[in-house]
């Protein structure tokens, strides 16, 4: 699984920067047209809903599940909100697999 969250990490970062990267530079930091291009559609406006809402869902799942486990640096898969939840998901889903796997099992 660790691998497959690995992959899954560069394609959720790869993916959505391709199309951020070039929009960037072509208009810099722009949020107002950011932002009224992000909603221009309904279409648009329903996806960026959605990440919105998945995103949220990915911060609430580390902070409980990463407690839970008692996880150490949380703030790395928070972070990679800053590109989405398509990079910071599979990012946790990775730390995640590697804690339990350096965890000594409990028997019960």
């Amino acid at each position: 699984m660790q691998l497959i969250y690995l992959v899954l990490c560069v394609i959720g970062a790869a993916l959505p920067l391709s199309q951020f990267i070039p929009w960037l530079s072509a208009n810099g930091l722009n949020m107002p047209l950011l932002l009224q291009q992000a909603i221009a559609t309904p279409v648009s406006a329903f996806a960026w809903a959605d990440v919105l809402v998945s995103g949220i869902a990915v911060l609430v799942f580390i902070a409980v599940e990463g407690r839970r486990l008692a996880m150490r640096r949380l703030w790395i898969p928070a972070a990679c909100m800053l590109v989405g939840p398509s990079l910071a998901l599979p990012t946790f889903l990775l730390m995640r697999e590697r804690h339990l796997a350096a965890t000594p099992s409990q028997s019960v």
